[in-house]
């Protein structure tokens, strides 16, 4: 057992988002472009975070990239919002799972960081409580969810990881978000065991594996924060894009600096790709 950094007051300004994946089941919005860069009422769940940790003081985001990373280079640079932008690939990202896509950043993120999935969209206020080491996100299941749960105490500390179990649901089970905030003391420890399983050629495994092992024989300690309070979505599917359409819709919406940007992206690869003759250019316009 170790002594527990939970109740730190300082907040965290590193963010790492894994995005590595081909998305295949949001084929074929992702054919041609990374899963991150998919479209919920024309804002990309890229540029919907960036925004959001922009908003929460974030300094730093790094990047795991596999599939079409160029786009999201080309998309965000180096420095975006005031953020500081590091980018990692992975080379296997076609043949292995998450877990080796955090392994991929045990390198380059030697401070406490906030862990981010790719096809998260969330209201930016839910991040409040996030911005502290060791947490995790938590929603009371729904019929709706799947995949990995947890069970917590009445000190809102998870007690337990449960993958992949047929139940019904209830306000003892609670549905992980893919969010995740870890001190530096944390990393570190699941930095070793991350390198045993990599080692050991488990690459295929999901990283809630990990931290499952580390909370049952006690090297890790998470306190949940409720995501039950406002809107957020995983999206796997394109009926998961859809839902999140109407859960997310605005009625207007302003083109920032980095919309702007897609936009003169998305139209130099459309002629690229297409050929398009100057009256088929014009006819689109008109």
């Amino acid at each position: 057992m170790y002594n527990n950094e939970n109740t730190s007051t300082s907040t965290i300004t590193t963010a790492l988002l894994l995005a590595a994946g081909t998305g295949s089941r949001l084929y074929p919005f992702t054919e041609n472009m990374p899963k991150c860069l998919t479209e919920i009422n024309g804002i990309s769940i890229l540029e919907r975070l960036v925004t959001t940790l922009a908003k929460k003081g974030f300094k730093r985001l790094v990047i795991v990239t596999g599939h079409m990373d160029n786009c999201i280079i080309e998309f965000l640079g180096s420095q975006t919002a005031g953020i500081a932008i590091d980018y990692v690939f992975s080379p296997r990202y076609k043949t292995t799972n998450n877990i080796y896509s955090l392994w991929m950043a045990r390198e380059t993120i030697k401070e406490p960081f906030m862990l981010i999935e790719s096809d998260l969209v969330f209201d930016e206020s839910l991040l409040d409580n996030m911005v502290y080491p060791d947490k995790i996100a938590v929603a009371r299941m729904q019929p709706w969810m799947n995949g990995t749960t947890v069970t917590i105490n009445k000190s809102k500390q998870v007690e337990a990881f449960h993958k992949g179990e047929t139940f019904s649901y209830d306000n003892a089970r609670y549905k992980t978000v893919n969010i995740y905030s870890f001190s530096q003391s944390s990393w570190v420890r699941i930095k070793d065991r991350l390198d045993q399983y990599i080692c050991a050629g488990r690459v295929h495994d999901y990283y809630e594996t990990v931290f499952a092992e580390m909370v049952a024989d006690g090297s890790l300690s998470l306190d949940s924060v409720s995501f039950d309070d406002k809107a957020w979505y995983e999206i796997d599917t394109v009926e998961d894009l859809m839902k999140a359409e109407k859960l997310f819709s605005t009625p207007k919406y302003v083109a920032t600096e980095l919309l702007k940007t897609r936009m003169r992206i998305s139209e130099k690869k459309w002629q690229s790709s297409h050929k398009l003759s100057e009256d088929e250019m014009k006819s689109l316009v008109d």
